[in-house]
């Protein structure tokens, strides 16, 4: 029970409506409604999924581009036009993000967007169709061999976070270890959250222990990104 109610706090810190929210409700005479709230948490969880999503929609989104304007070139578009087709058929979310083809084309604006994650592969599709159009060569069978390096990358991405699915879950199980002590330690009459939030030690205690939980958290993560890049 203990640890239920110490992960629903920690749910409704994150995901909860801010204070300065509800203190505005309260000032106009409108009291929270738990609906209202629920609604706000889950869009707020919707919200951070999506952006944990951006990288490897940005990922997807190049590959298929690559592969589009591949085809588009090989019956005899321009690469003007067999980019804006090739856009016309990705994500909603992707595509209003990139840039129209003009009379020039966009190699700054992609290199730019490039530098958004997993977007790197806009800066190798701008280099080969700048080659392409300074000198020449058959830029289609050029953008599928990239988009077959590019899905050969994103297949070796998927396998490496596949074999690190484990140990982030083991890191996570360990995190919340200390939450079941608690539980256990007022199963047998014990009082820790009057020790740690009602006494000097434990005080410290809950510090220390916080930091060198968090610090893990931080560490596992940061070692997993280190794998996931592929080099």
């Amino acid at each position: 029970m203990l640890v239920m109610m110490c992960m629903a706090a920690a749910v409704w810190t994150l995901l909860g409506p801010r204070p300065a929210v509800l203190r505005l409700a309260r000032t106009l005479g409108h009291e929270p409604n738990v609906g209202e709230i629920a609604d706000a948490a889950r869009t707020r969880v919707a919200a951070i999924r999506d952006r944990r999503r951006e990288p490897e929609r940005w990922r997807v989104a190049v590959i298929e581009l690559c592969d589009a304007m591949a085809a588009e070139l090989t019956v005899g578009r321009t690469p003007g036009d067999a980019y804006a087709t090739a856009v016309a058929g990705l994500d909603p979310r992707v595509a209003r993000q990139l840039p129209t083809s003009g009379p020039d084309p966009p190699f700054a604006r992609l290199e730019h967007l490039a530098a958004s994650p997993g977007a790197e592969g806009l800066r190798l599709l701008a280099a080969c169709w700048r080659i392409g159009a300074e000198r020449g060569g058959t830029l289609g069978s050029v953008l599928d061999g990239l988009a077959k390096a590019l899905r050969d990358e994103q297949a070796q991405r998927q396998e490496i976070a596949t074999q690190l699915a484990g140990p982030r879950a083991t890191a996570r199980l360990l995190a919340a270890l200390p939450l079941l002590g608690l539980a256990m330690a007022a199963g047998m009459g014990a009082d820790p959250l009057g020790f740690l939030f009602g006494s000097l030690p434990g005080g410290a205690c809950l510090t220390l222990g916080l930091s060198l939980d968090v610090t893990g958290l931080w560490w596992t993560r940061r070692l997993a990104r280190a794998a996931e890049e592929v080099r």
